[in-house]
């Protein structure tokens, strides 16, 4: 079911891209749209986990250079039932993590320096699970294609408004169209963005859970996670904030809650967590992870 509503959403937001095309330029418009579209969603297939990790300064690292956290990693893969991902870690203080990559066969996995810095190994071995769930269900995917296209989507908005779309005769709506488009369009495209981005991670919090069988090992880490987070600024995110629902936990302070959050809520993703686990339990926490 998840999965055809992501489906849908991303069909949405197509729809919502060529329907910007078209008051910019008529039909011709919707055609270059379509184009500009697909020109997109190619670069981002191709080259989104470069651009992630070159964003994030995210450095590489094998058995030589990390070797807990690399057989870690190599471990769970293998419970997963997933290829070897490439392993990064990017300096930055808050404890966070991110997967990208077009398929299993070409993902990585990336931590922050803070991360392994503040959750013990069963958290982290639950973050990681987590992200892994993400490469198995191919979210990794799914949501650098949408982050692209909704920033797109922003982007033509924005064009209408300064082209003055309304001035072709086969926009019914005029200029009004346009300054709808140019307010709208954007918060629509927020919106569909928002709604993937949520779906997808109760879904890999899920396979995380099954990967480890211990679904309150990422439970406590995604408290851990939060609380620390709150009080410490991840620059390379308030740089980037189209990249926000790429991480476990929202790395930005403030913004939007509700429709526009990118992320559930922390205590409904643990309570959910909780109840795989048996309900009544409570995560405990054990210290950090050297």
């Amino acid at each position: 079911m998840n999965t055809l509503r992501t489906g849908m959403l991303m069909a949405a937001l197509t729809g919502l891209f060529l329907a910007v095309g078209a008051l910019i330029g008529g039909t011709n418009g919707m055609a270059i749209a379509f184009a500009f579209a697909l020109a997109t969603n190619l670069f981002a297939y191709w080259n989104s986990d470069k651009v992630l990790l070159s964003m994030y300064g995210a450095q590489p690292v094998d058995e030589t250079t990390a070797p807990d956290l690399y057989r870690l990693v190599a471990r769970l893969a293998q419970q997963a039932g997933l290829p070897m991902p490439k392993v990064y870690i990017t300096e930055n203080p808050q404890p966070n993590a991110f997967a990208t990559g077009r398929s299993p066969e070409h993902a990585a996995v990336c931590v922050t320096s803070g991360l392994l810095q503040q959750v013990n190994q069963e958290e982290l071995a639950g973050v990681l699970a987590h992200e892994l769930g993400h490469v198995k269900h191919r979210d990794t995917l799914t949501m650098t294609i949408v982050a692209v296209m909704a920033g797109a989507i922003s982007m033509l908005a924005n064009m209408a408004f300064f082209m003055g779309g309304g001035r072709d005769r086969e926009n019914p709506l005029g200029i009004v169209g346009v300054i709808l488009v140019t307010l709208l369009a954007p918060i629509g495209a927020m919106l569909v963005q928002a709604a993937i981005s949520r779906s997808r991670e109760f879904e890999a919090d899920r396979a995380g859970a099954e990967i480890t069988g211990r679904p309150l090992w990422l439970a406590s880490a995604l408290g851990q996670i939060e609380r620390a987070a709150e009080r410490t600024e991840n620059y390379p995110a308030d740089a980037n904030p189209a990249t926000a629902h790429m991480f476990i936990i929202n790395p930005l302070h403030g913004g939007l809650s509700g429709l526009f959050a990118t992320h559930p809520s922390t205590e409904e993703r643990i309570a959910r967590l909780r109840a795989m686990a048996g309900g009544a339990a409570v995560p405990v926490r054990k210290g950090p992870w050297g």
